[in-house]
């Protein structure tokens, strides 16, 4: 049997619509696995004694973690399975802190959705967000990507 996309295609998202995602916590064993895997091991993420006389008082988790949790998070939404040719480019800021404990989710709204040249694809640009459970935007974030078209 075939695998069958299940993600939107460039035509199904809707310009101005936000879809928010699901929300995920923050935990230390994701600071300490996102410290292995990329070598980050500065004392503001992982050292407590370091980190009670930094601006924050606390520990906090690398913003490129949220940055990556917030990709995951689109894809757990399941409207870029399958649809997704690739990931083109993306911006961040970063505007406030990820903490370990935040409840995090994702807000997403596609800009501008356009065909390419070649039949069967074209880009997509969204506004992302990452946000806690306070509300306050952790990061915001322009994504293009390229997506599967019905024409």
């Amino acid at each position: 049997m075939a695998y069958e996309a299940k993600g939107y295609y460039l035509e199904d998202f809707e310009i101005g619509k936000c879809y928010e995602s699901v929300g995920r916590t923050i935990t230390e064993a994701d600071v300490v696995n996102f410290a292995g895997v990329s070598g980050d091991f500065n004392p503001l993420h992982m050292d407590d004694e370091f980190a009670k006389n930094n601006m924050f008082g606390k520990r906090v988790a690398h913003g490129a973690l949220g940055l990556i949790i917030s990709t995951g998070l689109s894809n757990q939404m399941g409207i870029f399975e399958g649809t997704t040719i690739a990931f083109l480019e993306l911006t961040a800021k970063y505007l406030a802190p990820l903490c370990i404990g935040d409840t995090v989710h994702l807000e997403m709204t596609p800009d501008d959705a356009h065909h390419s040249k070649k039949p069967g694809r074209g880009i997509l640009k969204c506004t992302a967000k990452l946000v806690n459970q306070e509300g306050t935007v952790i990061t915001d974030m322009a994504w293009t990507f390229m997506m599967k078209a019905r024409d």
